[in-house]
């Protein structure tokens, strides 16, 4: 069970390599956002709601060396606004409503979701592309309404939800590393 675990985390992370100009680019971008005033919004359910605000932590502390703090939201963390809105307006508007509230045009969402089809993730980046919110999404197995949705996504071929998060985690450090050496920061 264990090596057939590995095996299948290799294999995902071989295929990523595909994506390294793509997660180049996010970061790139992201930079240039974050640097001059737009903000980085990140949602997702269980798992990558925990990767969404892994990335938002990076951000908003440090990821390898100093620099200056970076506008990082994970929508998921303001458990007050997100019982209230759940509460008030249903599941599917969760991230969709704090999306209304904190986007702005120039701003960047990144969606998580290791099926791709999560209503309330979905229902975010409609929302988002509304406002003018770039939207990127990292998400498991292609095809999948997430991915179709986005300006951008990367869906990882992969055969378990654990093995998916995984690599979203991989790819969320790849970005981070962009993202600082962009901006000019040295290890």
């Amino acid at each position: 069970m264990i090596e057939e675990h590995f095996a299948a985390l290799h294999n995902a992370l071989e295929s990523t390599r595909y994506y390294a100009p793509r997660i180049r680019a996010w970061g790139e971008h992201l930079a240039t956002r974050l640097t001059t005033g737009s903000r980085l919004l990140t949602c997702g359910n269980g798992g990558s709601a925990a990767e969404a605000q892994h990335l938002t932590g990076e951000l908003v502390g440090r990821f390898l060396s100093e620099r200056q703090p970076l506008s990082a939201i994970a929508l998921h963390a303001d458990t007050s606004a997100g019982t209230a809105i759940i509460n008030d307006y249903g599941g599917h508007e969760l991230f969709a409503r704090q999306v209304r509230a904190h986007g702005r045009p120039g701003d960047v969402l990144i969606a998580l979701s290791t099926s791709g089809s999560s209503q309330n993730v979905v229902t975010a980046v409609k929302a988002a592309s509304e406002l003018g919110v770039t939207t990127w999404a990292l998400t498991g197995p292609a095809p999948n309404p997430l991915a179709a949705l986005c300006d951008d996504a990367i869906a990882v071929e992969a055969p378990t939800t654990a093995t998916v998060q995984e690599v979203h985690l991989a790819l969320v450090h790849a970005l981070c590393a962009v993202l600082d050496d962009a901006i000019g920061v040295t290890a």
